[in-house]
């Protein structure tokens, strides 16, 4: 696993459009913490400025939005952790960032491994009933990603039948099942490429804003095809029931897209790849 993190962070550096898109971490918009919050005591907001520091978990793997690099994982999701700390007071470098793949997000979240999650992580019912959600910050879509000289497959129809990678614990994988497609499932969307490389899958299939990057990355190798054909909401997981932390999140979302700290963290990263689109209403479930 080691040398395949150091792989992609070879790659990522000789792509011009990762590096682009990885860059600006240390965002000032992001990453200024506020002196001495006040918070209610006893809150989730009070232990966490009190301590000075906090643990977020976020994806390694995931160019433009968490990919992992030599001075810590650098992208947009990266950048949304930063600006929760920032408004607890917690400066950018007292964040430890807990690498959190699909399946071990919500058991981070339940055992305290970490704080909040900000991992690409759809909003969804199943979920809801273990974790509670702030958001969504974001809406992507499911797409498919194929080798460049690829002819065959142009929407979700084609994949009926076909071996389909993706990712253990993902809305994506379950979407694929239910259309009618061969799951070949892994822990990480980067360890996806080499079954694609390879022929043992006609494609890989999540969320369209993980595609991009990852055809991003290695320019000229994959392609992304079709229309997305799902919604994915992406939310801010924290422990079931935390209401306050919830909104507190919420909150700060909200501030963000009116003062254009979002605005500026998406084009400080995966906005040097995909256009600006406008944020969703947060819901105050």
């Amino acid at each position: 696993m080691k040398s395949r993190k150091l792989a992609l962070i070879g790659l990522a550096a000789a792509s011009v459009l990762a590096l682009a898109a990885c860059a600006g971490g240390d965002s000032g918009a992001t990453s200024t913490p506020v002196a001495k919050p006040s918070f209610a005591a006893g809150t989730t907001m009070a232990k966490l400025a009190d301590a000075g520091k906090i643990t977020i978990g976020t994806k390694f793997d995931q160019p433009l939005f968490g990919l992992d690099g030599l001075d810590g994982p650098q992208g947009f999701d990266v950048e949304m952790g930063k600006l929760i700390a920032s408004k607890l007071g917690i400066a950018a470098n007292k964040i430890e960032w807990k690498e959190t793949v699909s399946a071990n997000r919500e058991p981070f979240i339940q055992n305290g491994t970490v704080d909040l999650v900000v991992a690409t992580y759809t909003i969804n019912d199943a979920r809801k009933e273990v974790i509670s959600f702030a958001g969504p910050y974001y809406t992507a879509g499911q797409s498919i990603l194929v080798k460049a000289d690829n002819k065959s497959i142009k929407s979700e129809k084609d994949l009926v039948g076909e071996s389909v990678c993706s990712v253990t614990g993902s809305t994506p994988a379950a979407k694929l099942a239910e259309i009618g497609a061969k799951p070949l499932l892994t822990d990480t969307y980067s360890n996806c490429l080499e079954p694609l490389r390879g022929g043992q899958a006609v494609a890989v299939s999540t969320d369209n804003v993980i595609l991009a990057g990852l055809a991003a990355q290695n320019e000229g190798e994959f392609k992304v095809v079709g229309k997305p054909f799902t919604q994915e909401p992406y939310g801010i997981g924290v422990k079931k029931d935390d209401t306050e932390f919830r909104n507190f999140i919420n909150d700060v979302l909200e501030a963000s897209y009116k003062d254009g700290a979002y605005k500026k963290a998406w084009e400080d990263t995966a906005g040097k790849v995909l256009p600006y689109v406008k944020p969703p209403a947060v819901d105050r479930y």
